[in-house]
């Protein structure tokens, strides 16, 4: 059976972030280690799975003052967008606040993030406009604990996220990310 396709191009596409977003990320706080970021990135992504609303991935945006600019969380399921992950709904609500398509553009910027970028969001890190990539679990995490495939990358991914200037922190938080994929993965839903 083939879908219906509609008449018209779709000419406008709306993503959204879930409304519980405001409650638990505070703007005002200006999060100064690297760990404070990835806990919040944990916490967004712990707080996902607990409302039901996407998967078990959160990350957040923060500029050099350490305030956070964007946030995000997996929203594939729940949007029907194949791009709704975590860090790409974290850049584009960045670029919306900013108005700019390359966040350092303005000054620094960190993307933290509860898990090891796929291979999409890894990409995207290149252009978006991020200094410092710090990550939770690691993908092979991600891929042990759930049904997840987080794609190719290169076998010196780091070293090339680095040639281009962004510097990479890992196994920030790698516990508390690890036990919120861990769940996600024994629960047996699928967002």
């Amino acid at each position: 059976m083939s879908p219906k396709i509609p008449n018209l191009l779709t000419k406008t596409v709306m993503l959204a972030l879930p409304a519980w977003i405001d409650e638990v990320v505070d703007r005002k706080r200006a999060y100064l280690n690297d760990e404070d970021k990835v806990a919040l990135a944990v916490e967004l992504s712990r707080h996902n799975i607990e409302m039901g609303s996407g998967g078990p991935f959160g990350a957040a945006v923060f500029d050099g003052n350490g305030l956070v600019v964007g946030v995000g969380v997996n929203r594939v399921v729940p949007q029907n967008c194949s791009v709704a992950h975590a860090e790409m709904m974290a850049f584009m609500c960045a670029q919306a606040a900013l108005s700019v398509f390359r966040l350092n553009e303005i000054g620094p910027m960190t993307l933290a993030t509860s898990a090891q970028p796929c291979c999409m969001c890894y990409g995207a890190s290149f252009w978006a406009g991020i200094d410092t990539l710090l990550i939770g679990a690691r993908s092979e995490d991600v891929m042990r604990l759930t049904e997840f495939d987080e794609g190719p990358l290169p076998a010196d991914w780091i070293g090339e996220l680095e040639r281009r200037g962004i510097a990479v922190r890992r196994d920030l938080q790698r516990d508390a990310a690890c036990e919120v994929l861990r769940r996600y993965g024994e629960s047996g839903v699928a967002y």
